[in-house]
């Protein structure tokens, strides 16, 4: 009988988490250090990857980088691996929202939502790739959203390009899963982050949310570590092309 704690413990791997400056990002980096991984925080504000990775501590680096800018993402894959090895694992938590209703939004807001959310992780990825088939082990999380299936008010391009993220996550799974390398998502619901300011900052807007899940309440940042590190571990080894909803049950409803 294997130990049910070891499928858990992620000691030995690295782990990249883009996103890495705040919100569900710096929690992933977070978590995963904590059970055991390298931490290696992707962002573009210099300022806050030195405070997490001070917090973290000793297997923990950063490197700045705008993961947004498609032609340097192959370097980035390169300078990612100098401080603590190449990645096991990749956490695709960068994003972005500019909120522009369909009627409002601009060429750049569009090309800036689906190069951020949508084409960053699949190149990311793909740079990454090769190291994991060599070692026959790697995680790719990527981050869904409740717009991946749900239409919200200004949230024409983010929708569109959360939905593609469920089709890239079950493509990726296609491509690579056969070669060690699991690919899911995770699809947060209303959780208190920079990118969700505006929301919880309207107290009847939140409580709107909070009625609309299954649970009662909105998340709590701590509700996505145990999907997250079944996700990035030996647990889900038989887990792959999957969309994980940890929305209190908003889209059951």
């Amino acid at each position: 009988m294997v130990d049910p704690t070891s499928l858990f413990n992620l000691q030995g791997r690295v782990a990249l988490v883009t996103g890495a400056s705040s919100g569900l990002g710096q929690r992933a980096a977070q978590v995963l250090h904590a059970a055991g991984a390298k931490v290696i925080a992707v962002a573009r504000r210099q300022d806050k990857l030195r405070e997490l990775i001070a917090d973290l501590g000793e297997g923990s680096a950063f490197v700045a980088a705008d993961i947004g800018d498609r032609a340097h993402l192959a370097d980035l894959a390169k300078e990612v691996a100098k401080p603590l090895g190449a990645p096991d694992i990749l956490v695709n938590a960068a994003g972005i929202n500019t909120r522009q209703a369909a009627d409002d939004v601009t060429r750049d807001g569009w090309d800036k939502t689906l190069e951020l959310n949508l084409s960053a992780p699949f190149f990311l990825a793909q740079a990454l790739v090769p190291d994991m088939k060599r070692r026959k082990w790697g995680r790719i999380v990527n981050f869904a959203s409740l717009q991946t299936t749900r239409a919200f008010p200004a949230g024409i391009a983010y929708g569109s390009s959360k939905a593609a993220v469920g089709q890239l996550t079950r493509a990726m799974a296609e491509a690579w899963s056969a070669t060690g390398i699991t690919a899911n998502a995770i699809g947060p619901g209303f959780f208190p982050t920079d990118l969700t300011k505006s929301v919880f900052g309207d107290a009847d807007r939140a409580a709107r949310n909070a009625a609309q899940t299954c649970i009662g309440r909105n998340g709590e940042l701590n509700d996505l570590d145990g999907p997250l590190l079944f996700l990035c571990s030996e647990a889900s080894r038989f887990v792959t092309g999957q969309v994980l909803m940890v929305d209190g049950g908003f889209t059951a409803k």
